[in-house]
């Protein structure tokens, strides 16, 4: 990681409101869900490992959180309102404001950017790829803090390139589709399922690149 774990939960920790003060025990216990969370996963995790991390009661959890999921919410939700969402608009912003003569110029830059993201907080993003697609309730605070402030931009920027010549006349949102699968495809891979392996990560990124922009060309640019 770009970053000591202990600094990334410091980081965690200043998200949350001004005045809702936290315990040193609700600190510890967060500190200990996140890195449990992150290495086992939710559903393989038990409050009893949390406390025992986090050198308080099992008891001392349940005060404080009322279930396993409370204390995966008051983990992910100021992540996503307050760290997730405004940094991926921030930064984002200097791939989405910035002009490239290709699509595929585009996709590097939009690649470059998240990697460094995912590196930069890749304990909370094991937390997000695990569980979001199985907790509704994360599922919804991802689509209005990230998703849909993000979707119209990345749309606008497709039928561009659709004008151009340069991208295949389908819907714009099936572009996208397809283009977030194979990038989120290669993130999980490169991060969570085999971060061990020997990369060749701008290798793989320009096959990955030039895989899409085939894909997505016209047929007389193919």
């Amino acid at each position: 990681m770009a970053e000591p774990f202990e600094q990334w939960v410091d980081e965690l920790l200043n998200l949350n409101d001004e005045d809702v003060k936290l315990t040193e025990k609700q600190i510890k216990i967060i500190q200990a869900a996140v890195e449990v969370f992150a290495e086992k996963g939710y559903a393989a995790s038990s409050t009893s490992e949390i406390a025992q991390k986090a050198g308080v009661a099992e008891g001392t959890i349940f005060r404080h959180y009322k279930t396993k999921k409370d204390l995966l919410l008051s983990i992910v939700a100021p992540l996503m309102s307050k760290l997730i969402a405004p940094f991926i608009l921030k930064d984002f912003n200097k791939v989405l404001d910035a002009t490239y003569a290709r699509y595929e110029d585009f996709l590097r830059a939009v690649i470059h950017n998240r990697q460094e993201f995912v590196r930069k907080h890749l304990p909370v993003i094991k937390i997000l790829l695990q569980e979001v697609p199985f907790h509704p309730e994360l599922q919804e605070q991802f689509k209005e803090h990230v998703a849909g402030k993000v979707l119209e931009r990345f749309k606008n920027i497709v039928e561009h390139y659709q004008k151009e010549g340069q991208i295949i006349d389908i819907p714009p949102y099936s572009v996208i589709r397809m283009t977030a699968s194979n990038i989120l495809g290669f993130f999980i891979t490169r991060y969570l399922l085999a971060p061990d392996q020997e990369w060749d990560d701008e290798r793989e990124i320009e096959m990955m690149v030039r895989f899409i922009v085939r894909g997505l060309a016209p047929e007389e640019s193919r």
